[in-house]
């Protein structure tokens, strides 16, 4: 359970490490033939530091929103349902993990003017050497101070900051009503917020703000306490708007149903699991089915019309099971990811029999967020506290003629290692302590992480993105 950020160091809009230069424009990429770093495989001898590889995205920023957030999410809004040209414009909630209770907050930011560049998977580049050292003169003049790989003007990141009762353990916003937000705070409350006059107020304007000014006292729409234990559990359901359910560290389940501009919680809690509820997921097409994940390394499905036992529950890991994300492209299809750096995917139809379809090993620490892409219903993003975003494309298998004709076409310039899972699509790397990412559902192939350093937004270039016909 790699959940705490614990007595952090405050962000600052500064590098603070060298580490940090994996996301810098600055860096300068090697000549040489570059080599992928493998964390818990490759060692860094004595001056060596790690270089990204611009080209390798369409778009990557870092930025903070002040103390470091163990949670957030991507609020999602009006500018339309498909979006694929730049400049973008996302919006976010997040939840601070403050070195004093009375610090913390709920930011709701937005960040615009996010202009990038559209790749070729194979730069031209690498077959003219006049247009590569066009390319090195040019990387000079991009923005350093939050590492835009993709060259032009900085964005504008505007906050608002609510005042919040202790550390925020998860924060979610509502599908239906982006504005309502639900955080699970550490002392022990489940909450719920109306952050509609903020993100309005933030719509109206693209001018920063003072990113260190006032948080603002709110009082909040609902606030339980029946639970009796902290928790990090929370998730809205998607297909009945309001509907929410909360677990917590004591094995406890409990269900909100909406009642016009409130909610009752119903008092007995569902149980079944032997340690502390670690994450939850609804069903995306079922209204009254949910899935649960726990230290005690089993997934469970529970069915809110069938008593407070869960329908079927089975041992989905040797370890804890952190992690869990329902597929709402594939909805037999559920992704969980474990504290042994392990995650797997199963198929619910056969879950009565073998239903794991595919199992991971790649990464060398606990599994701290897994989720499956918005748009393309065989991908998924998975972060580490071994500092890796990874992205999967679980359709892919591997195809020697077609690896030696791409390394004919790049000259040898790819020095990747051979024992990569042919699933493996991309490695963001240059995070401390990756804690959670989101896809935005809006934005195809963008993702956003957050971290004991800050927030990313990132891009990759080889995200291939099947986008539904106007047809459909």
């Amino acid at each position: 359970m790699p959940r705490s950020l614990k007595n952090p160091k405050k962000s600052k809009k500064k590098n603070r490490s060298s580490k940090k230069e994996d996301a810098s424009p600055s860096s300068v990429v090697p000549s040489a033939p570059a080599k992928v770093w493998q964390p818990g495989v490759d060692e860094m001898e004595e001056g060596e530091e790690l270089q990204f590889d611009p080209s390798a995205y369409n778009y990557l920023r870092g930025f903070n929103i002040g103390w470091p957030c163990l949670s957030f999410d991507v609020v999602q809004d009006s500018l339309g349902l498909v979006r694929t040209e730049f400049p973008h414009t996302l919006y976010g909630v997040a939840g601070t993990q403050a070195d004093q209770q009375s610090a913390n907050y709920i930011g709701i930011f937005k960040l615009s003017k996010i202009t990038g560049k559209k790749r070729d998977l194979v730069p031209s580049s690498l077959n003219n050497d006049e247009e590569m050292e066009d390319d090195d003169s040019s990387s000079s003049d991009e923005d350093e101070d939050m590492g835009d790989a993709a060259g032009g003007n900085a964005p504008v990141l505007q906050i608002k900051k609510v005042a919040h009762q202790g550390c925020v353990n998860r924060i979610r916003s509502m599908t239906q009503k982006p504005h309502i937000c639900a955080t699970w705070g550490d002392t022990g409350f489940v909450q719920v917020w109306d952050f509609s006059s903020h993100l309005n107020s933030l719509a109206e304007s693209d001018a920063p703000n003072n990113r260190d000014g006032t948080v603002i006292k709110q009082t909040p729409i609902m606030k339980f306490g029946g639970h009796k234990d902290e928790g990090y559990a929370i998730d809205w359901s998607p297909v009945v708007p309001g509907r929410l359910i909360s677990g917590d560290c004591n094995k406890c389940i409990h269900l909100w149903e909406p009642t016009g501009d409130s909610w009752k919680v119903d008092s007995t809690p569902f149980t079944g699991h032997d340690a502390s509820v670690e994450d939850l997921q609804w069903s995306p097409t079922e209204a009254n089915i949910f899935a649960s994940s726990s230290v005690d390394g089993k997934i469970a499905i529970w069915d809110t019309r069938e008593g407070k036992k869960p329908k079927f529950i089975f041992k989905a890991h040797d370890a804890d099971v952190n992690v869990i994300s329902w597929n709402r492209l594939a909805s037999c299809m559920i992704a969980s990811g474990s504290d042994d750096g392990s995650f797997s995917i199963r198929d619910l139809r056969e879950i009565k029999d073998d239903s794991l379809v595919a199992h991971f090993k790649y990464h060398k620490k606990p599994i701290t967020s897994v989720e499956w892409s918005p748009h393309e219903a065989s991908t998924l993003a998975v972060s580490s506290d071994d500092h890796q975003l990874t992205i999967w494309d679980l359709s892919l298998e591997r195809d020697k003629e077609e690896e030696a004709e791409f390394k004919a076409k790049v000259k040898e310039q790819v020095n990747a290692p051979e024992d990569l899972p042919p699933q493996l699509l991309f490695v963001h790397q240059g995070q401390k302590d990756l804690k959670e990412l989101h896809w935005h559902p809006q934005i195809p192939g963008m993702i956003i992480s957050t971290a004991a350093d800050g927030f990313n937004v990132l891009m990759p270039t080889n995200i291939d993105v099947t986008l539904p016909s106007a047809s459909s």
